[in-house]
């Protein structure tokens, strides 16, 4: 959970007292999801045995740590259970924010978190690359229809399993074509849900907007089998083909699983 080295951790324990010294001893146990023994864990935060014995005494009490069967100190299930509901309360947007920066830096593009919102994806976070001639116009609060974005047909692939339910779902209403790439019939809309069923990430071939391409994936963040969401990469057909991102498919799954765990 802290990523602080536990050297450095030992070394700044010399001055520690009190609450900063139970706060030491808390996050060195979390770096040991296999437990870790007294004798161990005194030494990593430079303390004598009694004083963390006493540290790791509160923490019990508190439900903040417990002692396994192997007489080794673990994390404590009230600690767990605080973490984890914290975990599940953060918005899904603020969530996946690490992952956006991650893609933006590593395609040098745009990447976006998007949600339905009936024939609509809302973009919920946006992260712009640190450098680029040429940025998205797209903006937070963002609106653009479902069936011409690679977001939005991701999201509906989960919702219209069939092409009649993509016709219940359209019913009176046109597909707008947005560009001479757009897909404007429910059969058509159809198919193209069902292939990416098939191979788990959606595409815009300049679909929403003329030399535009985009690559979308899923993001579990409050499900593992409905997602809340969907996570982007958008770029500029000439300085990045929609080619290079479907290669780059797997590191954009990995980095919104990743997020799942922020």
């Amino acid at each position: 959970m802290d990523d602080t080295p536990s050297e450095t951790i030992g070394e700044q324990a010399k001055s520690l007292v009190g609450a900063d010294r139970v706060l030491a001893v808390l996050a060195e146990l979390a770096r040991h999801s296999d437990g870790v023994g007294l004798d161990e864990l005194a030494r990593a935060v430079n303390s004598p045995k009694p004083t963390a014995h006493r540290a790791l005494a509160a923490l019990r009490r508190a439900g903040f740590a417990a002692l396994d069967g192997r007489g080794r100190y673990v994390l404590g299930d009230e600690f767990l259970r605080l973490a984890f509901a914290h975990h599940e309360a953060r918005p899904d947007h603020v969530r996946v924010q690490p992952a956006l920066r991650m893609l933006a830096d590593h395609f040098g593009e745009s990447a976006h978190y998007a949600v339905l919102d009936a024939a609509t994806v809302v973009y919920r976070s946006k992260v712009d690359p640190s450098t680029g001639a040429v940025r998205l116009t797209s903006t937070i609060g963002g609106r653009n229809p479902t069936h011409s974005t690679a977001v939005g047909k991701l999201l509906l692939s989960y919702l219209l399993p069939d092409e009649a339910a993509v016709a219940r779902w359209l019913g009176e209403r046109e597909l707008e074509r947005r560009t001479e790439n757009t897909i404007v019939t429910a059969r058509a809309l159809a198919q193209e849900l069902q292939a990416i069923r098939e191979r788990g990430y959606s595409v815009d071939d300049q679909e929403n907007e003329p030399g535009i391409v985009c690559l979308a994936v899923p993001a579990f963040l409050t499900s593992p089998t409905m997602p809340s969401g969907a996570v982007s990469v958008s770029a500029p057909a000439y300085r990045t083909p929609l080619t290079q991102l479907v290669a780059g498919v797997d590191l954009i799954r990995a980095a919104v699983a990743g997020s799942v765990h922020q």
